[in-house]
């Protein structure tokens, strides 16, 4: 079950995160795996532990906010079967006290860049007889989170996006999800807490991961184990959905 054999995936922010734990899993079960990331040497790393364990992957420098770069990557690697829109910013501030170069910077990556990637591997896709696409939404598009204005308005428009792309292409065989993470434990989250909380790491992180009622973070690979699963053809009937990934956040009170 969920094998990913010869199938070609494309995934952004597959350099690290969740994006990684993606990449390692489909490249696992049988994928080529090509990650677009802007840190290039991040993603060479992914390649290489993929390679190392016999799988095939390639990595492509692309600024996913720039559309001509996109859709050059996307005809160089050829006709997608799976796309996962992963790559990803995030910024603190509430309404009136976001820049407005920060609240372009955000919605120019999460969601022109997510954009931009649809409008590149949609056409490969119906020329191909169709395809899968995942994109990584978050509970902040449906759940108030403090100081998350832009970041929040952004996995807004993705979870929107979600249904209206499934909506447009039911009939060119291409399904496309989303899932909603929680707090995931990835090296941002750490990076996170060491600029803000110096000498307090320990207890921040503490607080973080008692914040979902299952008391801890995700791990990227319980992500990625639910983002196979969408894209395989098992969920062959699963179109127009988003997934909450949340230790019981948005259900459950503590």
């Amino acid at each position: 079950m969920f094998s990913l054999k010869n199938k070609v995936a494309v995934i952004t922010g597959g350099g690290s995160g969740i994006g990684k734990a993606i990449a390692v899993l489909f490249a696992q079960q049988g994928a080529s795996v090509h990650i677009i990331d802007l840190d290039e040497a991040a993603a060479k790393l992914v390649v290489e532990e993929i390679e190392n364990s016999g799988g095939s992957a390639h990595c492509h420098q692309v600024d996913i906010s720039k559309q001509r770069d996109v859709v050059k990557v996307f005809n160089q690697i050829g006709d997608p079967d799976i796309l996962v829109n992963n790559a990803g910013i995030a910024h603190i501030g509430k309404a009136d006290t976001t820049a407005e170069a920060d609240f372009d910077r955000v919605l120019n990556v999460n969601v022109k860049g997510a954009y931009n990637c649809l409008f590149a591997a949609i056409p490969l896709m119906k020329t191909k007889g169709g395809g899968v696409i995942l994109n990584t939404a978050s509970i902040a598009a449906t759940v108030g989170i403090s100081d998350r204005f832009a970041y929040s308005t952004s996995k807004g428009a993705i979870f929107s996006m979600t249904l209206s792309v499934a909506r447009d292409y039911l009939h060119d065989n291409i399904r496309c999800n989303s899932i909603s993470p929680a707090r995931v434990h990835t090296p941002f989250v750490d990076g996170f807490i060491a600029k803000n909380y110096p000498g307090n790491e320990a207890e921040i992180f503490e607080k973080l991961s008692k914040s979902q009622p299952i008391g801890r973070m995700a791990k990227p690979e319980e992500v990625a184990s639910l983002a196979l699963y969408l894209c395989s053809d098992e969920a062959g009937f699963i179109t127009g959905c988003d997934y909450l990934l949340d230790g019981g956040f948005t259900k459950i009170n503590n």
